[in-house]
């Protein structure tokens, strides 16, 4: 049986119960087989941790400028819909009044 790597995350009470869980022979292979399991997912999200807390404390330049050209094609994108937004109020507003004298003549 492999004992899973000691990590800085695990609490004292979580050593404890793995180790007397590794000495006694009551867990079957399959119990065994996925605390295995649960101590290597556990020592791969701690990786990722660190290396998301790296990442966020440092961004690369290269995120950076992906997220400028990301801000600038945003900005373009919320004019273009702000002036399609105003053209169609501003075309509704036009024939609004043409509309209603047409239906008084109408009557």
């Amino acid at each position: 049986m492999s004992t899973p790597p000691q990590d800085p995350y695990f609490s004292t009470s979580q050593d404890n119960n793995n180790t007397a869980g590794a000495d006694s022979d009551a867990l079957s292979p399959l119990e065994q087989e996925v605390l295995d399991e649960y101590a290597r997912l556990l020592g791969n999200l701690n990786t990722m941790s660190t290396l998301l807390s790296s990442l966020s404390d440092a961004p690369s330049a290269a995120i950076l400028d992906g997220l400028r050209g990301l801000e600038r094609k945003t900005s373009l994108v919320f004019t273009l819909l702000k002036a399609s937004v105003y053209s169609i109020v501003l075309n509704q507003q036009i024939r609004e009044p043409g509309e209603e004298g047409e239906e008084e003549e109408e009557d």
